[in-house]
């Protein structure tokens, strides 16, 4: 009997062993993020989430119930993926509003309109209706992350990816921040995560990067990073999608942004001064894809700075990358030293900052510290006030002093 018991127990724990995920594995598969096959829950999809391999998914309308009440099934999904993960998943969307737009009305979904459309109204209360509206829906389908706004500036009019689908809110920079500030707001009073896109600028670009490399070293101007700069300024930064266009004057190599340390580490942490999640845009689009092997484009990538690297599986004529492919490949370099363990390091302890927030209004925050600071600056006002008036006071006593002994001396 006694026998068996230990018996039982050595299996029992090998069994757990064999289920456990090392602690570099858990931390690379933070920094994945995939797209789903179809619109329910996918056996090898949810295993991996079990598992640890994944930390983020994305939904495409690809994944929306084809109803026209999704509302329900969309729901049960996200519930069934979150509830399987040991860490809490980011479950992203691109829902920017107009053509960007995966939850459309003949789903059951709430009207949206572009961001130009409001750009035109010239007003904050519509950016603050139509805002309101995208987070409130997401919230209720159990989506933390919304790959919007978008505040590339709308430069060149023909523009193929950011001005033609009518993305962005305005060509002058501090319009667009303005705008973008409010969708943050309203996507923080539901707990929703942003990312602002496409980091360094996408809004002089003559070339869509779904196709190739666009290369915008003679039409991008240092203004179209204002908006960056004004928001994280303001502490409106949750996190950062990197662009695919390649930039000369900024990366000598002719690096595109995602794969560049001088854009990514040089330019937005170091002068911008952002310490948040950096997301990339899809690794699989062919300006990656068809001029970088997927180690390649991994290795650059990680090390330029980025914190999740996006795999949507969801773009015709480029092939399929796997979860377990991805780590394969960055554990390797781990092992050889090409990546640091430091790096990995960095990137788990930036996403697991925001994972942590995730549901929580930090607009009531931000309320709470502003009003802290007014409450400080009021004290010190006041404080002064006190400090003058009492020298003041010894002032006007001193005098009445020096007057009575005059008194006394005539």
């Amino acid at each position: 009997m006694k026998k068996f018991v230990l018996l039982f127990f050595v299996v029992t724990l090998a069994k757990a062993h064999a289920q456990t995920i090392d602690s570099l594995e858990l931390k690379i598969g933070q920094m994945i993020l995939i797209g789903m096959p179809k619109a329910e829950v996918d056996s090898a999809v949810l295993d991996e989430v079990k598992r640890g391999k994944v930390g983020s998914l994305i939904y495409f309308e690809k994944n929306i119930p084809q109803t026209s009440h999704a509302f329900a099934a969309f729901k049960k999904m996200s519930w069934t993926y979150q509830k399987a993960a040991s860490i809490p998943l980011f479950i992203c969307i691109d829902q920017e509003g107009g053509k960007v737009n995966r939850l459309k009305e003949k789903y059951g979904f709430t009207r949206s309109i572009s961001a130009a459309s409001i750009g035109k109204f010239k007003s904050l209360d519509s950016v603050r209706f139509y805002a309101e509206a995208t987070a409130a829906t997401l919230a209720g389908l159990g989506i933390n992350v919304n790959f919007a706004p978008c505040v590339d500036l709308a430069v060149n009019p023909t523009n193929p990816v950011i001005v033609r689908p009518e993305r962005s809110y305005s060509a002058n920079e501090d319009t667009v921040a303005l705008y973008a500030k409010e969708v943050v707001k309203q996507h923080r009073r539901f707990g929703i995560v942003t990312s602002l896109k496409h980091f360094p600028g996408h809004g002089s670009s003559k070339d869509d990067t779904h196709l190739g490399l666009a290369d915008v070293t003679n039409t991008w101007s240092s203004r179209e990073l204002k908006p960056y700069q004004l928001l994280i300024d303001s502490g409106y930064v949750d996190g950062v999608m990197t662009s695919h266009i390649v930039n000369k004057n900024l990366d000598h190599k002719a690096l595109p942004g995602t794969l560049s340390k001088t854009i990514l580490d040089s330019l937005l942490r170091k002068r911008l001064g952002f310490n948040g999640v950096v997301f990339t845009d899809d690794m699989q689009m062919k300006a990656i894809a068809n001029n970088y092997g997927l180690e390649e484009a991994i290795k650059l990538a990680v090390n330029a700075g980025v914190d999740i690297m996006c795999f949507s599986n969801n773009i015709s004529g480029v092939e399929n990358r796997t979860v377990d492919k991805v780590l394969s490949v960055i554990k390797g370099y781990v092992a050889t030293g090409e990546i640091s363990r430091a790096r990995i390091d960095e990137s788990y302890k930036r996403i697991m900052k925001l994972k942590k927030i995730i549901g929580s209004n930090r607009e009531v925050e931000i309320l709470k510290l502003e009003n802290q600071k007014l409450q400080a600056a009021n004290d010190e006002k006041q404080l002064s006030i006190k400090k003058m008036t009492e020298e003041i006071q010894q002032m006007s006593s001193s005098k009445k002093k020096t007057k009575k002994k005059s008194r006394k001396k005539n």
